[in-house]
């Protein structure tokens, strides 16, 4: 997601291709888990506090990683806000894509 919002239609990611397509399908799977509270083989309910919290876990850590030339160029905070936004949020958003579009098409003004 994160690369798709700095306008990358995919990403390699452990000699894998990945698009937007794959955040559908995580997210989708992650949206319904916490939808019906499945538990994890441990027994750890996935409700919304838990996404969250492991949402912004993952999303310090892979900041935390970033060498410091791409520190200030990532769009992992925007990522992780959407994320938790069509994840936790009312009903289920139909495409990911659709609600990011804007972030994605509107002009900076400031780099003008």
């Amino acid at each position: 997601m994160e690369a798709w919002l700095r306008g990358m239609g995919c990403v390699p990611i452990h000699n894998m291709m990945e698009d937007a397509a794959t955040a559908e399908i995580s997210r989708s799977q992650v949206w319904q888990w916490a939808k019906h509270q499945v538990k994890t083989v441990e027994g750890v309910k996935i409700d919304p506090g838990f996404v969250s919290k492991v949402l912004a876990e993952e999303t310090h850590a892979i900041k935390a990683a970033l060498p410091p030339a791409l520190a200030k160029a990532n769009k992992f905070d925007a990522a992780q806000k959407l994320l938790e936004g069509t994840l936790l949020g009312d009903g289920y958003a139909e495409f990911l894509t659709t609600l990011a579009y804007d972030s994605i098409t509107s002009i900076n003004k400031s780099r003008l």
